[in-house]
């Protein structure tokens, strides 16, 4: 799951040998952004009553379009993306091949059991519900680039697999994304738009992807990356938090008369959606324990596998349906839900790993101090 927050990371030689400490200066959630589902649902109460004061709001916000994109929200959904996108470190990836084991976990998570999972459960809680279907298995389809650099620093995890995947994840999804989903729905006999699905990835995903190399590429080279990490990445980070919020506000404000007289459609989405979340992220439990992976690789693979990408499938859903759909609805309650579950999962790590739950590492003096912190 991904938000546009940044953690630095300075990489050594074992780059996901948990007995190899991490090193460099990390940043964790402010109050703000660790009570992020508050202001998610804030944005929600917002957007229903904005709709309901102000009725001609409505066709004024839609009538703001290139083809079938909104503006206003193309410009909010790009903002969100390209902070993430800072975070890609292509250096980092000649170092799978060292410790491939958590790597390749993540992946199989990511690409098959988290998809999987949530195109079975849509069909089972969401027959005939299609656009419903499509936002569940848009949110399972989508490995997470950015906000689980934070889980996994906040969880005392191995740093450097975290870059590692994170960026696989980046590359991944931009040829894997389109084809799975279109893979899934069809499956269920769902038509969507290729079409407008390749020119999501393409636009939210691959535009951004190639802005922030340049940027990163040009700011370090005339600023320094000290300032790059510590100046920039956090103002833009900044900005795609305040462009997410008002992407829900206009989406709710769009539907808010929809929700008024049928709220059981974001209950119903819900039901699947966590139903993952707990499927997903006890096959991960496990399955870490059983291969023996200590702590730190573990706690990682166990964040990255189970969150999602909800910027993309926000995106993709508005491209596909519009800004007014209920799939774009669904999605949301992706970032709903997945915030609360993430933060609980760097507790409930924590308290595994003091269980003797996975392997333990008596070298890891930095978790030994940490893990009894206040995060």
């Amino acid at each position: 799951m991904e938000e546009p927050i940044e953690t630095t990371v300075k990489a050594n030689d074992e780059s996901v040998d948990d007995d190899q400490p991490v090193e460099g200066k990390s940043h964790g959630l402010t109050r703000f952004e660790k009570y992020l589902y508050i202001w998610v649902g804030a944005c929600m109460i917002a957007g229903i009553a904005l709709s309901q004061a102000f009725p001609t709001l409505i066709s004024v916000l839609d009538s703001w379009k290139v083809g079938d994109i909104s503006v206003p929200i193309g410009i909010c959904l790009f903002l969100m993306m390209y902070p993430a996108m800072l975070n890609v470190k292509g250096s980092e990836l000649r170092k799978v091949g060292k410790n491939p084991k958590p790597i390749l976990l993540t992946l199989i998570s990511n690409w098959l059991v988290a998809p999987v999972v949530g195109a079975l459960l849509s069909a089972l809680f969401l027959h005939g519900n299609d656009q419903l279907v499509v936002a569940v298995i848009l949110l399972s389809s989508s490995p997470c680039t950015a906000m689980v650099l934070v889980w996994g620093y906040l969880a005392g995890g191995n740093q450097e697999q975290n870059v590692i995947n994170t960026s696989l994840n980046t590359i991944t999804i931009m040829v894997g994304y389109a084809p799975l989903v279109s893979l899934l729905t069809g499956i269920q006999d769902i038509g969507i738009d290729w079409i407008s699905l390749a020119v999501s990835v393409l636009v939210f995903i691959g535009i951004p992807l190639i802005l922030g190399y340049i940027s990163k590429r040009v700011l370090t080279s005339k600023k320094g990356e000290e300032w790059f990490n510590e100046v920039y990445k956090p103002v833009v980070g900044k900005i795609a938090i305040v462009a997410l919020l008002t992407t829900l506000v206009v989406l709710f404000t769009l539907n808010g008369n929809l929700l008024i007289k049928h709220p059981d459609k974001l209950v119903l989405v819900s039901i699947p959606l966590l139903l993952g979340f707990f499927i997903v992220v006890g096959y991960n439990l496990i399955v870490t324990r059983l291969v023996g992976l200590k702590y730190r690789q573990a706690i990682i693979t166990v964040i990255i596998g189970s969150s999602s990408h909800f910027e993309i499938a926000i995106a993709t859903a508005i491209t596909m349906f519009g800004v007014g759909s209920i799939a774009a609805l669904g999605t949301t309650m992706g970032l709903f839900w997945e915030v609360p579950i993430m933060l609980g999962l760097v507790y409930m790590g924590k308290f595994l790993e003091r269980r003797g739950f996975w392997q333990s590492d008596p070298s890891d003096e930095r978790f030994k101090t940490r893990d009894t912190g206040d995060t």
